[in-house]
């Protein structure tokens, strides 16, 4: 009876592996069908970096033809993904590529080594268990094949993990002395926390300390505690944003009485106004004209705002600074040395820094206090890991019908298909929302301890977060089938460990086979569908984008999870690399879950996710390294607890051996993992003495993709010719720097010898320059461009140029409420004629932060002409939602999926002389301050982002097409006293009272001065 219970046990094991394997494939190729199918349709969530990012870093469209994007994104080069993605994303490419790589050699090697000696074993294993360790007698001698191509799997995992670094630090030392990067300030920029007592008042100290560097200080600024005025901009902000959805919503309100009015052919009723009290208590105070307190309100906060703006010595100075060198290198010096005698006297130094990038609220810490905060969060991450994992096992357990039945009151509850369902669904729910809640609580506690960057915060996180996964999804969730289970009969018999190691762990591979087959296959294949996104993208906004600010924050395009992406990457390493030797089934999908995933990523960066803000010159990777080597060392404790769980008592020295020849692929992975340490680390971090000298030197060698091969040498000629010797050298750079870390040079070079069309620079893949005049996002067909309203009428009324685009209240220019801006010498850039302001940081804005635009440009105002009531009517003919054509710049609410594929990018850029001359917010977005600005650009743009705010804001709204609003807009700007700009350009309403923007356009740059804008008249319609 026990024999055939366990026979039914193993067929079930058998039978539920090729279920799920059928099950999964089956699932990712429908997936991946409908990918392609829906790819050309939907391009708004399939390829917005065609479009919604600045022009430098847009990939070409793609061809609508079903498998046309694998081509596309497999033939760009490796400088190319670099250029379009940056450094980051081109190093976690090159991660996954190398696991994938790592894993096809293990799966080779497995299956003509250790999986024959697994089926022939001579064991009792049966079904898929016969591919395993467990089929092997406890002491069988073929043990010595499963130990010593082990320690060929090791040297094969370093000897990548080596030459992955090396290419690393190479591509380092090459980002950090680019034109691009060692350009901006903040390369050359350091930022010291703890600043002593005596140095807080003493520019002139902290100056001379820091000028014994190599081309001395040129800037030292020095960070001022300005809370209580942040807290009025943030009050302010948060008025503007509201006001600005009443305005709109009286603007639609006006659209739809009109027309109503005109339906029934009675007179125009005006909207009522709406209401809201003053005191934020609710139910507390009278209710007041809510536009007009709003207004009133703004007007107050920007007139103290002005007042607390205008001298920062009025503020006291905290005790952290930045210090802005003349020479890159001077700042990666300082950051390696030690500052003061005194202990923990300035000793948190950040490098690269980026004004955007600053918690400025923890700025002002005292050392001790945040080194206690440390011990507390690292003390507080590891309780919540435990917490987590009795959390989740009590939900698991909780909602089963028979614990329900065990609550007083619940004890009669009836059986019922509703409450099967209700147990198979709400622990999966609850699980899910528990995982997710963690990043969240882990990020909270890393910004409490004091850390003042938001990119350490990320790159802490990846290791804290891999701690949780490794805890609770491998040693909990996965080994507490196997040892957790028989934990009671250990207790009671402590000498069964041994067997229960033994017999027990290698039986525990098919779980780990499950999950990774299941994220192999549906995991990547639902990251490249992204349905939620796609459900989000197109529904959400139509129910909750309702301005146009809204409109083009839900245009951005997504943004890749790092933090919490990695880890899970590392998690599928750990998984399979512990298991290589046990059940070398394994190395086949994670395999297949590395290659597949890598094909999936290299779409998703180069035409999807938006890598803007995770700017660290690819830091994440050697975390990365990181957890690959605990995943080695997991592996080789397995192995080492196998063979002394495996000891012969009847061939005893023969055991012994294996356990001390173990011990000893530990000791040399320990070994080798402090030589890593030592030798990459410092060159990682740092930027060497000798690259910048020589860089100095020969600055042109920045400005081509470095040969990855061999060693640097800088100290030659620069060659610049394109001769056809110099095209065969770069393209032979490129397959080294691809594939030299798993080939050795020689058999590449003899495979370019043997197959010298290789190097044939006309076989060279050449994309379009991003910046050359024939490059456009919108180089696609004639029917993807154009819409049919736009063919049948394709040019504006020529007066165009004559219609108002904003209404403000004097001659001069309002501003939304942001830093000031400065061109490449530093001066101001002005707000008159054709100049036009640039952002010089994307996120010291203070309302235009909250809608960064994420698409191309288009553009309408949805303005009135002064001729009367006869001839009101809009800019241009907005077609119907039936009708009009995605312009993937244009509002989410006239879309259908129907037309979906015609991308009117280009065309309703086109139509708008304005919207040719000025600039986008993705251009405007990608621009900083370099070196060359001068010392008030810089000093402003260091300082805190409440010194930097304006005392007036730009409210951008719609304008109804019958100048219904003018009036009450009129009010807005005498109640905003001089402070409330309107900006009504690249906003409209169409037929169905539906607001649409131009998502590319940027309401807070200059607008044309008053006296070039008519105001129109304000008539009611009989």
């Amino acid at each position: 009876m026990a024999d055939s219970t366990e026979d039914t046990s193993k067929s079930d094991d058998t039978s539920t592996f090729v279920s799920s394997l059928v099950f999964n494939v089956a699932v990712a190729a429908a997936i991946i069908a409908a990918f392609c199918i829906l790819r050309p349709r939907f391009k708004r969530v399939y390829a917005p970096r065609t479009y919604a990012v600045a022009k430098g870093k847009r990939s070409p469209p793609i061809g609508a033809s079903l498998f046309a994007w694998f081509s596309k994104i497999m033939e760009v080069r490796d400088d190319e993904i670099i250029a379009r993605v940056g450094l980051d994303t081109y190093m976690f490419l090159r991660y996954m590529r190398s696991m994938f790589i790592i894993f096809t050699v293990l799966s080779i090697l497995s299956a003509v080594t250790i999986l024959p000696v697994n089926i022939t074993g001579g064991g009792d294993a049966e079904g898929i268990n016969i591919l395993t360790m467990s089929n092997l007698p406890r002491k069988s001698p073929k043990l010595w094949v499963h130990l010593v191509f082990f320690m060929v799997f090791v040297i094969w995992v370093m000897y990548n993990i080596f030459g992955e670094l090396s290419v690393y630090t190479r591509l380092r030392l090459w980002w950090l002395t680019s034109p691009k990067h060692s350009s901006k300030v903040g390369a050359s920029t350091i930022m010291v926390s703890t600043l002593p007592e005596g140095l807080l008042d003493r520019d002139d100290k902290i100056r001379k300390m820091f000028d014994v560097f190599p081309g001395g200080v040129r800037q030292v600024i020095v960070n001022r505690d300005c809370s209580d005025l942040a807290d009025k901009v943030k009050t302010r902000d948060k008025y503007a944003l509201k006001l600005e959805k009443l305005l709109t919503a009286y603007s639609v309100g006006c659209e739809k009485a009109h027309k109503k009015a005109q339906k029934k052919g009675t007179a125009y009723a005006e909207p009522k106004r709406p209401m809201m009290r003053e005191s934020s208590i609710p139910f507390k105070g009278p209710k007041v004209d809510a536009i007009e307190f709003l207004s009133t309100e703004i007007a107050k906060l920007n007139q103290q705002i002005a007042e607390g703006t205008g001298d920062e010595t009025q503020y006291k100075r905290q005790s952290s600074a930045f210090v802005l060198f003349r020479k890159q290198i001077a700042a990666h010096m300082s950051a390696q040395t030690v500052l003061d005698y005194k202990p923990f006297s300035m000793n948190s130094v950040s490098l690269d820094v980026n004004p955007d990038d600053i918690i400025w609220s923890n700025l002002n810490m005292n050392p001790y206090d945040r080194r206690i905060r440390g011990y507390i969060s690292f003390a507080a991450t590891v309780g919540l890991v435990v917490v987590w994992t009795l959390l989740t096992t009590a939900v698991s357990a909780l909602v089963s019908v028979k614990n329900l039945k065990k609550i007083p009151g619940l004890k009669n509850m009836p059986d019922s298909k509703w409450f099967g369902i209700f147990t198979g669904i709400v622990p999966s729910v609850v699980l899910a929302v528990l995982i997710a809640l963690l990043p969240i609580i882990l990020r909270l506690l890393l910004r409490l301890e004091g850390t003042p960057r938001v990119s350490e915060v990320n790159l802490r996180l990846l290791h804290r977060f891999y701690f949780f996964q490794v805890w609770n999804i491998y040693l909990v969730t996965i080994l507490s089938t196997t040892i957790l289970t028989t934990a009671a009969e250990v207790v009671k018999h402590p000498e069964m460990i041994v067997d229960v190691i033994a017999l027990n762990v290698p039986n525990s591979a098919n779980p780990i086979i499950t999950y990774v087959l299941l994220l192999a296959f549906t995991g990547a294949a639902k990251e490249i569908l992204q349905i939620a996104r796609l459900v989000m993208r197109y529904i959400m906004p139509m129910l909750f984008a309702k301005t146009p600010r809204s409109i083009a924050k839900a245009e951005e395009p997504a943004e890749f999870d790092w933090a919490t992406s990695i880890p899970t990457h590392s998690l599928i390493f750990l998984m399979g690399f512990s298991y290589s030797f046990i059940a070398p089934l394994v190395n086949c999908f994670v395999a297949v879950y590395f290659g597949l995933f890598y094909v999936v990523y290299r779409y998703q960066f180069l035409y999807v996710y938006n890598d803007a803000n995770w700017v660290t010159g690819g830091l994440s990777f050697p975390k990365s390294i990181a957890q690959m080597m605990v995943g080695v060392y997991i592996s080789e404790v397995y192995m080492l607890l196998l063979m002394i769980a495996r000891i012969d008592s009847d061939a005893k020295a023969n055991s012994i051996i294996r356990i001390v020849f173990s011990a000893l692929i530990l000791a040399g992975t320990i070994g080798t993992h402090l030589y890593i340490n030592d030798a990459y680390m410092p060159i990682i971090n740092y930027l060497p003495v000798r690259g910048a000298a020589d860089i100095e030197e020969n600055p042109k060698f920045t400005n081509k993709f470095p040969d990855l091969s061999g060693d640097i040498d800088l100290s030659g000629e620069s060659v610049e010719h394109d001769s056809e010797i110099e095209s065969d050298n770069k393209i032979r750079r490129r397959i080294y720097a691809m594939y030299g870390t798993l080939l050795p040079k020689r058999l590449i070079d003899y495979i370019l010898t043997k197959i010298p069309s290789i190097l044939n620079p006309k076989n060279a893949m050449e994309s379009p320059d991003p910046d050359s005049d024939n490059y456009s996002a919108g180089d696609v067909d004639e029917e993807e461009l154009m819409g049919e309203d736009f063919k049948k009428n394709p040019a504006l009324p020529a007066n165009l140029s004559t219609f108002p685009d904003s209404f403000a209240a004097d001659s001069k220019v309002l501003q939304m409420p942001s830093a000031r801006h400065y061109d490449a010498s530093g001066a101001e850039v002005t707000a008159s004629g054709d100049n036009k302001r640039v952002s010089g940081n994307t996120n010291i804005l203070s309302i235009e932060s909250g809608a960064i635009a994420a698409s191309g440009s288009a553009g309408s105002a949805g303005l009135v002409t002064d001729h009367g009531p006869n001839n009101l009517s809009p800019l241009y003919p907005f077609p119907s939602s039936h009708n009009h054509a995605d312009a993937g710049a244009l509002s989410v609410h006239s879309y259908t999926s129907a037309t979906e594929l015609r991308q009117r990018r280009e065309t309703t850029a086109g139509l708008s002389s304005r919207s040719n001359n000025r600039r986008s917010r993705f251009e405007a977005s990608g621009i900083q301050l370099s070196a060359n600005s001068n010392d008030t650009a810089l000093s402003e743009a260091f300082s805190n982002p409440a010194l930097r705010a304006k005392s007036r804001v730009n409210l951008w709204v719609p304008m109804d097409n019958n100048g219904l609003c003018n009036e009450l807009f009129s009010k807005v700007l005498v109640w905003g006293n001089g402070t409330i700009n309107i900006v009504t350009r690249e906003t409209s309403i169409n037929e169905k009272g539906k607001v649409r923007a131009d998502v590319d356009f940027d309401p807070d740059e200059p607008e044309v001065p008053l006296s070039d804008m008519p105001i129109p008249a304000i008539k009611t319609p009989q």
